[in-house]
């Protein structure tokens, strides 16, 4: 599911559409450059999510968006880059009540106190994948990087957010537009750690299971790391062509086959005819 390519600016999209409408594609299923992305951000639409705890370790739901009028992440510079911090701070730094929370700087952060927000599944991944260094964007890390929580750490903003004056990214096409081809849509990752052991056991059916589902793994630590203990990170691999209700029910849904599949294989027994056609 990797891509290997991303786009410097939202104009790119246009500029370099032979090259990159194939890759969108061939990355989300069939999806043609004439289609056009839905959206549905209807909560009351979700059915279930209430998941067994002693699997789902932790859960979330993340989404980027990209700010109009500013370079994307491997072409910006850093000007714009302190740019995007400073329009995010500013708006935030509006919300009360239950949203007042504060912007925490990674360049003023400890290691520590790094690793356990990563952890705890709050704070995005360091930039350790290849195609993200070799796309320029950990340039001048981590300045203009940081995180956002609510007081209750409970309201979390780890990207970008609309601010006064400023616009999102998007076109009736490709939905949110952002740096990967792979985001594009909703730029939605609906994310849980779950721990099965057992399933991971045999990791190519476990693979073949996933892919029927539409979803994805990586380890625990973000892209390109492994399992520790038969925990994984599953999310849904779609981004473009499904809503967000969808993306979010499709989680939902699969992962809480894959806990029946675990206590199936707890309890001795065949998951055979649980597994999709």
């Amino acid at each position: 599911m990797t891509v290997g390519c991303v786009a410097g600016d939202e104009e790119s999209y246009d500029v370099f559409a032979d090259l990159l409408d194939p890759v969108i594609e061939m990355r989300h299923g069939g999806y043609k450059k004439t289609d056009k992305h839905k959206t549905n951000l209807d909560f009351t639409k979700i059915k279930g999510g209430k998941l067994d705890e002693k699997y789902v370790l932790s859960s979330r739901v993340r989404t980027g968006r990209s700010i109009r009028g500013f370079s994307l992440p491997p072409h910006c510079s850093r000007a714009e880059r302190r740019g995007v911090e400073k329009a995010v701070v500013d708006a935030l730094g509006k919300l009360d009540g239950d949203f007042k929370g504060k912007y925490y700087p990674l360049n003023k952060m400890t290691e520590a106190e790094q690793e356990q927000l990563i952890a705890d599944h709050f704070l995005f991944d360091k930039p350790v994948s290849p195609l993200l260094t070799c796309a320029g964007m950990a340039r001048d890390w981590p300045d203009a990087r940081g995180i956002w929580h609510n007081d209750k750490k409970n309201f979390l903003v780890e990207q970008l957010i609309k601010g006064a004056g400023y616009e999102f990214m998007w076109n009736e096409h490709l939905g949110y537009v952002l740096t990967c081809p792979s985001n594009l849509g909703t730029g939605l990752r609906g994310g849980v750690h779950l721990k099965i052991p057992l399933m991971s056991k045999d990791e190519a059916r476990l693979d073949d299971i996933l892919k029927k589902l539409r979803l994805q793994k990586r380890g625990t630590g973000g892209v390109d790391t492994a399992s520790v203990g038969g925990v994984y990170d599953i999310s849904n691999a779609d981004r473009l062509g499904f809503s967000e209700v969808e993306q979010v029910q499709g989680v939902i849904d699969g992962v809480q086959l894959l806990i029946e599949m675990e206590k199936r294989l707890e309890e001795g027994g065949t998951i055979d005819d649980l597994i999709p056609k």
